[in-house]
């Protein structure tokens, strides 16, 4: 690569590899030498694994016992900017080495060459007899909307055998063709005409544009209310990098939002861009990942871990609905999506575009300070307005037992449907009932190997553990006194909400819209669709609805319980509660109709209840930055939790105990350390999990305290602990 240094055969090279070691390893260059940044395969013990030369070999190691690297992999080499992304986010999220650079190769069969390969696509012709099997292969290509998947993929992902789908290709429903591996992209068209902008529109465009014609970093915050035309704005940034021939990257909170986008990108640019997620086969995934470092892709349109993809000109990340939670990784590395991407264009010269109606306070903060540049659109694009937004004070309404819609909310949803509209009932509970109770014993049923109580499931007639995934039957009798008919459901979940409905309103066609209940992307993306089309008259759903869809006859938004989020001592409840009512209330009115959003609350009086109503949204911000920097937290201090996690009880207590006397190198910065104290779920899967918070002030070197805190003590065997810096849950 032009601009990197090579390394001659013989010369010593440090090679990083996936493997759990805390240092480079030396090897000596194969024949024919190999580039800075070249994967590669070398020798570990018996095996070989695949590792990065990141540099000069150090020679601390007998000469005579250093051996070559096996060979240079038919990869682009790993730039310079990509080597130091990797290097500076696992020194900010104390993460090792080796794992981030798992995170920079997700993808299989990297050591293999181009080559040709056996792919399957639908055919023209029907089967003579359908089967569930051979409907499943079916539908399972339709899913993939024509791309090619091999023979195990496709067997794979339709649970079928391989003879079923050759059944088919016998019969012309499938065809079965040679393909080479690794195609690139099909191309974009930049120049193809967008949909007209309004004058608000326009401007912000144009502003976003000069940041990618400058080619250097720069952040900007696109804050635009609800259905205001965000997406047509940075879909001309994106053109217009295009234009400039570098890369860009989309970045989407959820994977049922993929489809509707991926419809506005191929309408906007004549074709389909990459897509970077857990839907796509293990086959796109690695030709995504070629292309990238290759050059044959221009847009990658993915969840966050498309971050980590070796593009080799990215100019310009997007990070849609930027204040989504689902955007922090929870586990293996704990790395913030948002933040990393404004570090990778910082080391790329690309733009960064954050884009939210309500964006979270840290980004706020950055646009106040003048870190960020920041747009806003006012207005609704087109005819749409603004819905009305009221309260439903549940005090003063008169509530039947187990009933969860108020007479004032029922008269709404009753208007909506009698005037062809759509109503929405949110509740941010999955499931039917959030506890099982028996009334003989009072006995709540709880999880084998967490502290947390099971979820009932009705449609599934099972009880689901939301800590650790574990199932078990609804069970007749109380597990506790043996007592039958006596188990009873406390509290609403979207599934009882549904039967409540379908009592209250039983003309009604309703649908339900909760993550669980979809067995596949696809499913769900196509219920969505059915329910954008008028496929129903009231709509039940978790914050899954409040993710950027679009229902044109949707006039009603009805919030069954605004106080949800309120309540526990997570710093950040006031103002995720805040984003989460105005994101669903957004839902209303998209189109010619006028909306109307009804929040079910006990605490009308609640600042941030007033808030949300109020509309002044620059207050609540206000407000909430001003209780945060007197606190010193987040974004105005810093915060690392540290979770301690064993089978064993009492050594996880002691270990914390112990970190904690030796706080000295935390104390040299002005940091302070809390706990250790229980994590507010106590277990999980079997393990004590216990807590320990970190805080320091905003300007303090709180990584390199933290690595030299915790290198104090070794673990003891079958004890874990994770450091999360910037955590944004407290559990």
């Amino acid at each position: 690569m032009i601009g990197e240094e090579h390394f001659s055969e013989g010369e010593l090279v440090a090679v990083l590899t996936t493997e759990p070691l805390d240092r480079l390893l030396d090897y000596r260059a194969p024949e024919g030498g190999c580039a800075l940044g070249a994967f590669v395969e070398v020798p570990l013990g018996p095996r070989r694994v695949l590792g990065v030369v990141w540099g000069p070999g150090e020679g601390s190691f007998d000469p005579a016992k250093i051996r070559p690297v096996t060979r240079v992999l038919d990869a682009a080499p790993l730039r310079g900017e990509m080597r130091a992304f990797l290097t500076r986010a696992g020194t900010y999220t104390l993460t090792p080495m080796n794992i981030m650079l798992r995170l920079a190769t997700r993808a299989p069969g990297l050591g293999e060459g181009p080559g040709m390969r056996k792919v399957y696509r639908r055919g023209g012709g029907m089967p003579d007899r359908m089967t569930d099997a051979r409907v499943r292969v079916l539908e399972t290509l339709e899913e993939f909307g024509g791309a090619a998947l091999t023979l195990g993929e496709l067997a794979g992902a339709a649970g079928v055998s391989t003879s079923v789908v050759k059944g088919l290709v016998a019969q012309g429903a499938v065809i079965e063709e040679e393909s080479p591996r690794d195609l690139p992209y099909p191309h974009l068209d930049p120049e193809l005409p967008g949909k007209p902008l309004a004058e608000d529109q326009a401007k912000a465009a144009e502003s976003l544009c000069e940041g990618i014609e400058a080619e250097t970093y720069g952040t900007t915050l696109l804050k635009g209310v609800t259905g205001s035309g965000k997406t047509e704005v940075y879909l001309e940034a994106v053109a217009e990098c295009l234009r400039r021939g570098r890369q860009a990257l989309v970045l989407l909170p959820e994977i049922a939002l993929t489809a509707e986008f991926l419809t506005r990108v191929e309408a906007r640019f004549g074709a389909r861009p990459a897509e970077w997620h857990s839907g796509v086969t293990s086959t796109e995934r690695r030709r995504v990942w070629r292309m990238a470092g290759e050059g044959g892709l221009q847009l990658v349109v993915g969840a966050r871990s498309a971050l980590f993809l070796p593009f080799c000109d990215l100019g310009l990340i997007v990070v849609d609905e930027e204040h989504d939670t689902s955007y922090k990784q929870e586990d293996g590395a704990l790395y913030n999506a948002r933040d990393m991407a404004v570090l990778r264009a910082s080391l790329c010269d690309a733009q960064v575009v954050l884009s939210s109606a309500t964006p979270c306070l840290e980004t706020w903060a950055n646009a106040e300070a003048g870190k960020y540049a920041r747009i806003d659109l006012t207005s609704r694009f087109g005819v749409a307005e603004l819905p009305e937004m009221r309260a439903i004070d549940m005090r003063a309404e008169r509530m039947e037992p187990n009933h969860w819609i108020s007479p004032t909310l029922a008269r709404a949803v009753e208007a909506r449907i009698k005037a062809g509209e759509q109503a929405l009932l949110f509740l941010n509970r999955r499931g039917y009932a959030p506890v099982t109770i028996c009334r003989a014993c009072g006995h709540q049923i709880g999880c084998d190997d967490c502290d947390a109580r099971m979820v009932e499931h009705r449609f599934q007639k099972r009880l689901v553990c939301h800590q650790c995934g574990a199932t078990k039957p609804m069970p007749v009798a109380c597990p506790s006194c043996g007592a039958e008919g006596r188990l009873a459901p406390v509290g609403p979940g979207v599934e009882r909400l549904a039967e409540e409905v379908a009592a209250r309103f039983p003309e009604a066609r309703v649908a339900v819209l909760s993550s669980d209940l979809f067995a596949s992307a696809r499913a769900l993306k196509e219920k969505i669709a059915e329910i954008a089309a008028g496929g129903a008259d009231i709509i039940i759903g978790t914050q899954l609805v409040a993710k950027g869809h679009n229902f044109p006859m949707l006039t009603l938004v009805g919030v069954i319980d605004a106080d949800l989020g309120l309540q526990g001592s997570d710093l950040r409840a006031a103002e995720r509660t805040f984003q989460l009512m105005r994101q669903v209330a957004g839902r209303a009115g998209r189109a010619e109709r006028k909306g109307l959003a009804l929040l079910q609350t006990c605490q009308p009086e609640h600042p941030v209840i007033r808030a949300i109503l109020g509309g002044d949204e620059e207050a609540f911000w206000r407000a909430e930055a001003a209780e945060r920097q007197r606190a010193g937290v987040p974004p105005y201090g810093r915060l690392a939790g540290v979770v301690l996690s064993s089978p064993d009880l009492q050594a996880v207590f002691e270990f914390g105990s112990e970190l904690a006397r030796r706080d000295a190198p935390l104390r040299r910065i002005g940091a302070e350390v809390f706990g250790p104290a229980p994590a507010p779920i106590a277990r999980v899967r079997g393990r004590h999990r216990v807590r320990l918070l970190v805080k320091a002030d905003k300007s303090a070197p709180l990584q390199a305290a933290l690595a030299e805190w915790a290198g104090q003590l070794k673990p003891p065997a079958n004890l874990r602990m994770s450091i999360d810096i910037d955590p944004q849950t407290f559990y």
